[in-house]
């Protein structure tokens, strides 16, 4: 039986999953000037821990894509339903979705498959895909500016450090966690400003090979800046850590809202 101090804990070890994933993005771009994406990171791990840990991983990417469609379904975060709490909801939704594709691509790893792994091609898949439909120029476009609009969200989290506000207040004061929090939701606003760029110009060149991801957005950085923004997403996946033990996930009608939510 699903209680919510189930849906807890396996949020918490999503957030724990995500801030394994970013950390080890910072450490190979650090360490060797490597630009990597999500899923190359997390076959970084498969190869150096083994399936067992992108098992775990697995199951705490799927716990917070369910907290975060629940955010988005049925407000569990009380965002409410003006322009803003509908557009955080909407972000909760795509989160929620990303990460159910990393759920799956981790699934996959764990039990062995590395076919694709680490290829860095998928956003210049999707942006094919997106290509061949009818009105896919729109759609493609309507994709970028959306991918804009969270990388500004990002960098005014890291600019207002709101963030802090779902915090326990002891862990909440350090300077170091407001810090890293900051400089971290910083680097990824910067990207993802750049992953909207590079959607934007594949929509508008009709070529699906200006489309990228992480890695290359960090590829396209010059070499201070590389170095800057990948210190910013190990420092985000050090906040993510935090956030898995100090984080309040949750209101306590969660379940009772899931259960009356309309089939």
């Amino acid at each position: 039986m699903v209680t919510r101090g189930g849906i807890e804990l396996l949020t918490r070890i999503g957030f724990a999953a995500r801030g394994l994933m970013y950390l080890t993005i910072g450490a190979l771009a650090l360490r060797s000037g490597r630009a990597a994406d999500s899923q190359a990171a997390l076959a970084e791990l498969a190869g150096g821990f083994g399936g067992v840990l992108l098992g775990l991983m697995a199951v705490g990417f799927l716990g917070y894509a369910i907290w975060r469609l629940s955010e988005a379904l049925i407000d569990s975060e009380g965002h409410g339903s003006d322009a803003k709490g509908l557009a955080t909801r909407i972000g909760g939704a795509v989160s929620g979705l990303v990460h159910l594709g990393l759920a799956l691509f981790a699934l996959r790893l764990a039990i062995g498959d590395r076919s694709g792994d680490g290829s860095g091609t998928g956003s210049q898949q999707g942006a094919a895909m997106a290509l061949q439909l009818p009105g896919g120029t729109l759609l493609l476009i309507v994709a970028a500016l959306a991918l804009i609009g969270t990388g500004l969200f990002q960098l005014r989290k890291a600019v207002r450090a709101d963030f802090l506000d779902h915090l326990d207040r002891k862990i909440a004061s350090a300077s170091w966690v407001k810090w890293s929090g900051r400089i971290g939701y910083a680097a990824r606003g910067l990207v993802f400003l750049l992953i909207g760029w590079f959607a934007g110009q594949a929509a508008l060149s009709g070529r699906a090979a200006e489309a990228g991801g992480i890695a290359e957005a960090l590829a396209a950085l010059p070499g201070g800046l590389f170095l800057l923004v990948a210190s910013g997403f190990a420092l985000f996946g050090l906040f993510s850590l935090v956030e898995a033990r100090w984080r309040r996930i949750t209101n306590p009608r969660l379940l009772d809202q899931l259960r009356v939510r309309p089939a």
